[in-house]
């Protein structure tokens, strides 16, 4: 008799909520760069604006692919090994 495995680890509704809330993240922090909000801080670098802007609205839009195209475990697809 096989007995299935007790399982451990982060419960599957906390990963999706945790990738969703990083994807916002990402998105909103490379609206902020292309808005110049952190200006401040590089009043001088122009190009750490477009630059920042674009890998984090980048990544951003990669996580959301990963997170929604299955790419990723959750939202009712599984790895592999299980």
């Amino acid at each position: 008799m096989a007995t299935k495995p007790h399982q451990t680890g982060t419960p599957r509704m906390m990963q999706n909520i945790f990738g969703i809330m990083m994807i916002v993240i990402y998105l909103g922090m490379g609206a902020l760069f292309f808005f110049g909000f952190f200006d401040i801080l590089f009043p001088t670098w122009g190009w750490v604006r477009w630059v920042g802007g674009g890998l984090f609205t980048a990544y951003g839009l990669w996580r959301a692919y990963r997170q929604f195209a299955g790419i990723d475990p959750g939202y009712g697809n599984t790895r592999d090994d299980e």
